[in-house]
């Protein structure tokens, strides 16, 4: 297993789920008493795991027929997008 590319993709996972509509919906359905806290995780975590696995395929799909660097920059240039969209209707 290439271990630098296990921490930069959890880095950059764990970073960018923090604090996000995913990790607040958890909080919620946990802070209910009633809500066994094992089906909340097992619930959540089942989740993501599939939502990973469908980026993982989505990427192999499109890498069969998008070169690397194009993805790239559009990533990059979707972010700056969404980031500028964020900053102008705040």
């Amino acid at each position: 297993m290439d271990l630098r590319l296990f921490a930069l993709v959890f880095g950059s996972v764990f970073v960018a789920e923090l604090g996000d509509k995913t990790q607040l919906a958890t909080l919620l359905y946990a802070s209910k008493a009633a809500n066994p806290k094992l089906v909340v995780f097992a619930a959540s975590a089942s989740a993501l795991v599939l939502t990973s696995a469908l980026g993982v395929l989505a990427g192999t799909l499109v890498s069969q027929y998008v070169s690397p660097r194009v993805l790239t920059w559009v990533a990059g240039l979707g972010f700056v997008a969404i980031g500028v969209w964020t900053m102008v209707r705040a």
